[in-house]
C-alpha cells in the first residue's frame, strides 16, 4: 500500500513542490517575522522546480491514485500531456505574478503581511495545478474549492479602499452559490450512475439509460460551477466588481491562470464524461445533451455581452474585466468545435492569452503606481509622459484585438480556421464582428493616450531597468509569435492528448 502511496506521490511531483514551497512561506514568516524579503524569491525559486518537473511528465499518461472497475483502473488525477501543457501554462503565469505583485505599489504597502499574501497565492496554484488533471467529480470539486477559498481572500486582500471588501465580499457570496449549485449537480449524476469517476461514468451512460431532464439538468448545474471561473456569461456578474475591487496582481493573475484551469477542466469533464467516439479528430459525443448547440449559446453570448459592457467602461481593469469575459466567450467557441482542431486552437490561444493580457494589466498597474488612478479620463498625453510604456500597451492592446503582426492574429486564426473547418461559418462571423466592437474600446485608450488634451500639465515618469526588463520578457513573444508561430503551435500539437480517449 505504501509503494502504490509513494508511486502515485511520485507522478504529481509539481503538486508537492508547491504544498512544499507553501509550507516553506509560512514557516519562514513565522521565524523570520521582521525580515520577509526572501519569501518572493521563496516562491520563485518553488515555482521553477516545479515548473520543471511539469515539463519533464509531458508525454506521461497514466492515472493517479487508481480505483477498479471491472477489469479497467481509473484514478482520482489524470496524467497526461494535456494537463501537462496547462500546469506550464498555470506555473508560467504564477512566476510572472509574483514578480508582478513585488513591482505593486498595492502589495508593497503590505509588507508585514507578504507571508500571508504569498501563502494564500500559493494555495490558489496548488488547486488550479490539481483541477487541470481532476477526473473524479469529488476531486473537481475539492480543487475548484481550494482555488476559490484562497482567492476569495485575496481579492480584498489589501483593504486599501472599500471596493477592496466590497470585491471580496461579492467574491464570496456568488461563489458560495455557484459551488451549491455544482455540488448539486454532482450529486444527481451520483444519483444516476452511482459513481463519482468521470471514465466510469462515462462507461455508465455508454451501457444504461437515464433520465433525459436529470441528465441534462446536472450538466447545466455543473456547468454554473465551472462557467464561474472562466467568467461565462451568465455567469459573470461577479467579474467587473471584484476586477476593478482586488488587487492588480490578483485581477490578472484571475484573468489568466484561473481561466486556463477553468478552461482545461472543462475539456477534460467533457471529453472524459460524454465522448463515445472520435472519428479524424471529430468528437462524437452521447446522446441525450446537444454539447454543441449549449456551447455555442453561451460562447456567442459572453463574447457579446462582454465586448458591448467594455464599451461603456472608464475604469480600465474595469475594461480588461469585460475584455477578459469576451475571450472567455472566444475559447468556447474552440470547444463548441467538437474536435482537436478546436481544441489546438484553445491551448494556442491560451499561451498567447497570457502573454498579452499580463502585458496589458501590468503596464495599468505601473502607471496606477505613478499617477493614483484607472480611470481612462487621467491617461490623457500619458503616451508621451512614458513613450515606452505608450508603444507597449498599444502592441498588447492590439494583439489583444487580434490583429497582425501580433500573436493575439495568430491564437484568432487558428480560432477560425476551426470553426471553417467544422462548416460554422455563421458562427465565425459572429466571432469575427465581436472583434471589430472589441477594437473600439481598446483604440478608445489609446486616443486618451495619445490624442485627448490633458487638463494639467503631464509631467514625464520614469521606470526602472527591471520594470523594462519585465515589459520585454512579455512583449518580445507577443511580437515573435505573431511572425514566427510554429513551434508555439508544434508544442501545443504535441500535448493534444487526453488520456482516457
Amino acid at each position: 500500500m505504501i509503494e502504490n502511496l509513494l508511486a502515485d506521490v511520485s507522478l504529481i511531483v509539481p503538486e508537492v513542490i508547491v504544498s512544499v514551497t507553501l509550507l516553506l512561506i509560512v514557516l519562514f514568516d513565522l521565524i523570520f517575522n521582521k525580515d520577509k524579503s526572501l519569501i518572493p524569491y521563496i516562491g520563485v525559486v518553488g515555482i521553477f522546480l516545479a515548473l520543471y518537473f511539469a515539463i519533464q511528465n509531458i508525454g506521461v499518461n497514466t492515472h493517479a491514485f487508481i480505483v477498479s472497475s471491472g477489469n479497467q483502473n481509473y484514478g482520482l488525477l489524470a496524467l497526461d500531456s494535456f494537463g501537462s501543457y496547462f500546469r506550464i501554462i498555470i506555473l508560467i503565469a504564477s512566476i510572472l505574478i509574483v514578480f508582478f505583485a513585488k513591482a505593486s505599489s498595492e502589495i508593497q504597502q503590505l509588507k508585514e503581511r507578504s507571508g500571508e499574501f504569498y501563502a494564500l497565492l500559493f494555495g490558489m496554484i496548488l488547486g488550479m495545478l490539481f483541477m487541470v488533471s481532476a477526473s473524479d467529480l469529488i476531486m473537481l470539486y475539492l480543487s475548484v474549492e481550494l482555488l476559490s477559498l484562497s482567492s476569495y481572500v485575496l481579492a480584498g486582500f489589501t483593504k486599501l479602499r472599500d471596493r477592496d471588501t466590497e470585491a471580496s465580499l461579492k467574491y464570496l457570496v456568488y461563489g458560495a452559490a455557484s459551488s451549491g449549485i455544482m455540488l448539486f449537480g454532482i450529486s444527481i449524476i451520483y444519483g444516476l450512475t452511482g459513481n463519482t469517476n468521470l471514465f466510469i461514468i462515462n462507461d455508465v451512460f455508454r451501457s444504461v439509460s437515464v433520465n433525459v431532464l436529470a441528465y441534462s439538468f446536472s450538466i447545466i448545474l455543473i456547468f454554473a460551477g465551472i462557467g464561474f471561473k472562466i467568467s461565462a456569461v451568465p455567469f459573470h456578474f461577479w467579474t467587473p466588481d471584484v476586477y476593478e475591487g482586488a488587487p492588480i496582481s490578483i485581477t490578472a493573475f484571475l484573468s489568466v491562470a484561473s481561466k486556463a484551469a477553468g478552461f482545461a477542466l472543462l475539456v477534460r469533464f467533457v471529453k472524459s464524461t460524454f465522448l463515445l467516439n472520435e472519428s479524424d479528430g471529430s468528437w462524437i459525443l452521447l446522446n441525450g445533451f446537444d454539447w454543441q448547440t449549449f456551447l455555442i449559446i453561451i460562447s456567442i453570448l459572453t463574447m457579446t455581452l462582454g465586448n458591448f459592457a467594455a464599451l461603456w467602461q472608464d475604469n480600465i481593469k474595469r475594461m480588461l474585466a469585460y475584455s477578459s469575459i469576451a475571450h472567455a466567450g472566444y475559447m468556447l467557441l474552440g470547444l463548441a468545435v467538437l474536435s482537436d482542431q478546436g481544441l489546438l486552437a484553445i491551448m494556442v490561444y491560451f499561451l498567447v492569452y497570457i502573454i498579452m493580457n499580463l502585458g496589458a494589466f501590468y503596464i495599468v498597474m505601473l502607471i496606477a503606481n505613478r499617477i493614483g488612478s484607472e480611470d481612462i479620463k487621467d491617461y490623457n498625453r500619458l503616451g508621451y509622459a512614458s513613450p515606452f510604456l505608450g508603444v507597449a500597451l498599444t502592441i498588447f492592446l492590439i494583439s489583444l484585438t487580434g490583429l497582425p503582426p501580433t500573436a493575439g492574429f495568430i491564437a484568432k486564426l487558428y480560432l477560425f480556421l476551426a470553426l471553417i473547418d467544422a462548416k460554422m461559418i455563421f458562427v465565425a462571423v459572429i466571432a469575427v464582428l465581436n472583434s471589430v466592437v472589441s477594437l473600439y474600446y481598446y483604440i478608445r485608450i489609446l486616443k486618451h493616450m495619445f490624442i485627448s488634451e490633458s487638463e494639467t500639465e503631464v509631467e514625464k515618469f520614469k521606470i526602472s531597468m527591471n520594470e523594462i526588463v519585465f515589459i520585454l520578457i512579455l512583449l518580445v513573444p507577443t511580437l515573435l509569435f505573431g511572425i514566427y508561430f510554429s513551434p508555439m503551435v508544434d508544442f501545443a500539437q504535441s500535448c493534444l492528448s487526453i488520456i482516457g480517449n
